[in-house]
């Protein structure tokens, strides 16, 4: 009997063997490739994030219709890190603010997916996880947001060399509500609202506005982040601190500007005055208005048309910076 079983075993053997070992390749293979999309996200702070109330974290996230990721309650911000492979990379990096309102973030078709095709023209990329103005998370929610775009860029100057960027080509991108907070980073960097002993620039080098919020004036505000961000009734030199296109100077950074005319959430007048007060100020700037495409398009853009993406890129990868 026990030299039957060995018999078994001896024709058994084999058989397993040939199961076994695609199995093992196909896993190596799958962890390989899982590996290499994985992407680092680390901490925006380290320790105490300023301006916070002790808080829970309530942080969550959940799907809408198209798969579109939205993570909402934001106190504990971060960067997720997506470098470019070291035989294309430029040297550039954008640091990415998704839209939502001042109310939660779409952080895959205006975070990750964006991120993925700076990549593959060799520019880096950092997906910024900002906090949601909110009384209960901070002292004073009007500058958290702001905060954490100055943070960010603070860190990617300091951590430059570890990622292989130039501290003199790095840009701050937002949609919609980000836009807001990509173009306030980009005009109000004269004071720090973090703290900063070593005074690193907080300046972007440059601006990408996709169909931004810029005023908070009447006639162009859009209510829904005006409200979240300085709450029911602000007063009108608030109004006036974060109309973005009342803010340029002339050593505000160069912008790109992105829109559709026919937006019927954030009007698009919003990019045309704020690259009206660029150009009276003689600030680089493009500014490109497409009559279709509504609001949140993402990289979408209409049939016919040159995708804006490949604009921005070449228009970054034209900038000239000193240093």
């Amino acid at each position: 009997m026990a030299d039957d079983k060995f018999f078994l075993m001896l024709n058994f053997n084999p058989m397993i063997q040939k199961a076994i070992v695609p199995c093992l390749i196909c896993l190596i293979a799958v962890f390989f490739f899982l590996h290499m999309d994985a992407q680092t996200v680390i901490a925006l702070y380290d320790g105490t994030i300023p301006n916070s109330r002790p808080f829970p974290n309530e942080e969550n996230f959940h799907y809408e219709p198209g798969g579109i990721l939205i993570v909402s309650k934001v106190s504990r911000p971060s960067l997720t890190v997506f470098l470019p492979s070291k035989k294309n990379a430029t040297g550039s990096a954008v640091i990415i603010c998704p839209g939502g309102g001042y109310t939660n973030l779409a952080m895959g078709y205006e975070g990750t997916e964006v991120a993925k095709r700076f990549n593959e023209s060799g520019i880096a990329a950092f997906v910024l996880k900002y906090r949601i103005p909110d009384d209960s998370t901070m002292v004073n929610k009007e500058i958290g947001p702001l905060q954490d775009a100055q943070r960010a860029l603070q860190v990617l100057r300091m951590r430059s060399g570890e990622w292989g960027i130039n501290p003199n080509r790095i840009g701050i991108m937002g949609f919609s509500a980000g836009g807001h907070l990509a173009a306030t980073a980009g005009t109000h960097f004269d004071k720090n609202y973090i703290p900063n002993s070593t005074h690193i620039s907080l300046r972007p080098d440059f601006m990408i506005l996709i169909y931004p919020v810029i005023s908070f004036n009447d006639s162009l505000a859009h209510a829904g982040s005006e409200h979240n961000l300085l709450g029911p009734n602000p007063s009108p030199d608030k109004i006036i601190e974060y109309s973005n296109e009342m803010q340029i100077t002339d050593l505000t950074p160069p912008a790109f500007l992105v829109h559709a005319k026919d937006d019927e959430t954030v009007p698009y007048a919003n990019s045309v005055v704020f690259a009206e007060a660029l150009k009276r100020h003689n600030i680089p700037h493009e500014i490109y208005l497409y009559d279709k495409g509504g609001h949140g398009f993402g990289m979408i853009t209409g049939a016919g048309t040159r995708p804006w993406m490949d604009l921005c890129i070449q228009w970054v990868n034209n900038l000239h910076f000193p240093g």
